[in-house]
């Protein structure tokens, strides 16, 4: 091609003008995902963000038989009240243990789940690891109601817990464990361990089968044994994972359940068993104070979302995988 035709070609290819990838074009070419999102956008409004107006009912001095509407305006009276008045000694004990609870149950949680994946993960006969898991799986399936009870049952003076106990040696008499205010935090530790640890291996698994298998196999030209290529190859590759869900069960801190402490509580553990739910519903809903609970509540969520904030800083400053 001549000097003069290569001119006019280059000048034809830039006459001719880029389409902008406007936020129009990107939502038009995603339109079937768009829909297909629209009905869980809809709940979410609907179940989630639409009754966020309900919180003004935390500055009112709320009572049923009027509208929201037409209320007393009382500023932060309750806030107030929970934080320094008469209560505020009961609403930091239900935080702590709240906080203490959903602590311990998170990192035992974490922990043991990391470690049976890594085990399950080394597991090289199928139908044995699918047995395993599904065993592990099923106490996740199971209702709080029907787990409390079962705790209940075997923690109780003759209980299979108080038996194997004796059987080793460790007591010489049987423990009353749900009459002691100490062992309820473990208790409840112990009891959500058990419930979800296969479940919460899922995710971890999953990571797993991420890893390019050629690092393990370099690893064995290496030498190196299992638990090398574990703690060389397969923690580091699964971190981001980690990180990801510690910031997002952060979230969830202060809320540490409800059904376990409601039916294993009782006035004798009461001290370690009252969170920040059975706080609300006792001086809140049965006593027909929603503000009060109402108020309880918000703080509860600014927590929370200050903890995620926080945890995904952190993430960010020690240049690891964040939720935002």
């Amino acid at each position: 091609m001549s000097e003069r035709g290569r001119q006019m070609s280059g000048e034809k290819t830039r006459a001719i003008p880029k389409k902008k990838k406007t936020i129009w074009r990107i939502l038009w070419a995603q339109k079937i995902l768009i829909l297909m999102s629209v009905p869980w956008l809809l709940h979410r409004l609907l179940f989630s963000y639409f009754p966020l107006y309900g919180w003004l009912m935390a500055f009112q001095r709320f009572r049923p038989q009027f509208s929201i509407w037409n209320q007393d305006w009382v500023g932060l009276e309750h806030f107030r009240m929970i934080t320094t008045g008469a209560i505020a000694p009961r609403f930091w004990n239900a935080v702590v243990n709240t906080l203490g609870q959903s602590t311990l149950s998170l990192a035992i949680g974490t922990v043991a789940a990391i470690i049976l994946s890594l085990l399950l993960n080394e597991v090289r006969q199928i139908g044995a690891k699918r047995v395993i898991q599904n065993i592990l799986y099923l106490p996740y399936f199971l209702s709080m109601v029907i787990i409390a009870l079962l705790a209940a049952d075997a923690l109780s003076i003759g209980g299979i817990i108080n038996q194997l106990l004796m059987s080793l040696r460790i007591i010489e008499s049987p423990v009353l464990f749900l009459g002691e205010a100490r062992y309820f935090w473990g208790i409840v530790a112990g009891v959500n361990l058990w419930r979800n640890l296969g479940w919460n291996t899922i995710i971890y698994l999953a990571a797993m089968t991420s890893i390019d298998p050629e690092l393990y196999e370099a690893a064995d030209v290496d030498g190196a044994n299992r638990y090398q290529k574990m703690w060389r190859i397969t923690l580091p590759c699964i971190k981001p994972t980690i990180i990801i869900l510690l910031i997002m069960n952060l979230g969830w801190i202060l809320n540490a359940g409800f059904e376990l402490q409601w039916f294993l509580g009782n006035g004798m553990n009461m001290s370690r068993s009252e969170i920040l739910d059975i706080f609300i519903l006792r001086f809140g809903i049965e006593m027909g104070n929603f503000s009060l609970a109402t108020a309880a509540g918000m703080l509860r969520t600014f927590v929370a979302i200050a903890l995620v904030l926080t945890a995904n800083f952190i993430a960010k400053l020690l240049g690891q995988e964040r939720l935002i």
